[in-house]
């Protein structure tokens, strides 16, 4: 197939590239590198410079090039910089997507994986999050992700666009090989921070919120390896070949582990102490965010390989001690 990857240069994107040039897909980067890396972009593969926010870029891009279907991961997804400045959040994730959508309209183009969130549902009302609990998300991130599944929906019933939302709980890990993994500036994801602090010795490692209504007091969060999100939509794709629709999955490994449980383990993979300080919670943050994937597994015929903390965690171990980009 002839896939367009938006935001391939960056964590996730990248890794599905590979992934999808891999298993000799052709793909196309569209990326405007302000949080990607073009050595992030597996080699062969074409990277074209431009911006959802850009119609223009859209045009040009969409004019070059024949898509069979379109993979977004270009969004802004900082919590906390979504509460502080929400109309950056607004115009990145809802306004470049729409703008995305109506080129794939302008070209023929009608199938859609988009990148979303666990946060839409918000704070969790019962131990496992499947895909009818309640959508109230907490901050403008998670807001922005629920606007665009509704814009999905309505898409199809106009336009017949078929599409998949893919919910991610906590992406997670590194390729196997170590030649691409998660980087980003600023970091504000726990894991590649927990491995920094070991590796620089120069940032101090902090732990946000010690007093949630969780076990150790610290947020519970379901981690769930980077190339299992990759097999999702690999499978994504061969789902909306026979199925019409807007369709949602929630995606995790449905195993909650705490901060300090993160910490733990990390220590267990590297084999050294992990200093770290308290500081007051970020805003917008839920105490527990846990998947209940049943229907991913069932409809999708997906199924995680890592579900060993300690395994995902030595994987990005592996890519931190090797950094290159």
């Amino acid at each position: 197939m002839n896939i367009l990857i938006c935001g391939g240069a960056g964590y996730i994107g990248s890794h599905m590239v590979k992934m999808l040039a891999g298993q000799g897909h052709q793909v196309v980067v569209f990326d405007n590198l302000s949080t990607g890396h073009k050595e992030a972009v597996a080699g062969g593969v074409e990277l074209v410079m431009g911006d959802l926010l850009r119609p223009g870029d859209l045009a040009a891009l969409f004019s070059r090039h024949h898509f069979d279907a379109v993979m977004h991961f270009s969004a802004k997804s900082l919590v906390g910089e979504s509460v502080m400045n929400p109309a950056l959040y607004y115009a990145n994730n809802v306004i470049g997507t729409i703008n995305l959508l109506d080129a794939m309209r302008n070209h023929g183009v009608s199938r859609f994986i988009f990148s979303s969130s666990a946060s839409i549902f918000g704070n969790p009302l019962q131990e496992r999050i499947n895909e009818s609990h309640p959508q109230a998300p907490i901050n403008p991130y998670g807001k922005t992700k629920l606007m665009v599944e509704h814009i999905l929906r309505d898409y199809h019933a106009a336009y017949g666009l078929r599409s998949v939302s893919l919910r991610y709980f906590n992406a997670a890990g590194a390729d196997p090989g170590g030649e691409i993994g998660e980087s980003h500036q600023p970091e504000t994801h726990l894991l590649p921070n927990i491995l920094y602090s070991l590796l620089t010795g120069q940032k101090e490692l902090k732990v946000f919120g010690r007093e949630y209504n969780t076990p150790d007091g610290t947020c519970v969060r379901d981690y769930i390896h980077i190339n299992d999100l990759c097999d999702a939509h690999l499978l994504a794709l061969s789902f909306l070949e026979k199925n019409d629709g807007a369709h949602g999955f929630n995606l995790g490994n449905g195993n909650g582990f705490s901060v300090l449980e993160m910490i733990h383990s990390a220590e267990q993979v590297t084999g050294r102490k992990i200093a770290f300080t308290s500081a007051p919670p970020r805003s917008g943050d839920p105490a527990t965010l846990v998947a209940d994937s049943t229907l991913a597994v069932r409809q999708l015929v997906w199924q995680p390989k890592y579900t060993k903390i300690d395994d995902i965690i030595a994987t990005a171990w592996h890519w931190h001690q090797n950094q290159r980009f």
